[in-house]
């Protein structure tokens, strides 16, 4: 099953998580501790991807295939620009005859 998001815990866990700690369920969630919640999540589940991996070590490609399978390769560069260019255009922030050229630009680069 190919992973569609990063690992990130749901806000409501991650209150529920923050509450158990302190003891505390009023205790609002901070954008700095939801990052470091996030943070750890990911990094317990790549040390769980890292021990799968050891263990699939020499069984043909399957240690490359579970890689590639659990995490995502972050966005092109192409993409982020693509990306940021239609929000750009959503917000208002830029002319649509300036839009379009610059997305013909941006389109002609390369896929890396």
């Amino acid at each position: 099953m190919k992973q569609q998001h990063p690992i990130v815990p749901p806000p409501e866990l991650a209150a529920e998580w923050v509450a158990e700690i302190y003891g505390d369920p009023a205790i609002p969630l901070h954008p700095i501790t939801l990052q470091l919640v996030e943070r750890a999540a990911r990094w317990g589940a790549d040390q769980e991807l890292e021990a799968c991996c050891d263990w699939l070590d020499g069984v043909g490609d399957l240690e490359q295939q579970l890689r590639a399978d659990r995490r995502l390769n972050p966005p092109s560069l192409k993409d982020r620009a693509l990306k940021g260019l239609a929000k750009m255009i959503e917000n208002g922030h830029l002319a649509p005859d300036l839009a379009a050229e610059i997305r013909t630009v941006v389109e002609m680069a390369p896929d890396e």
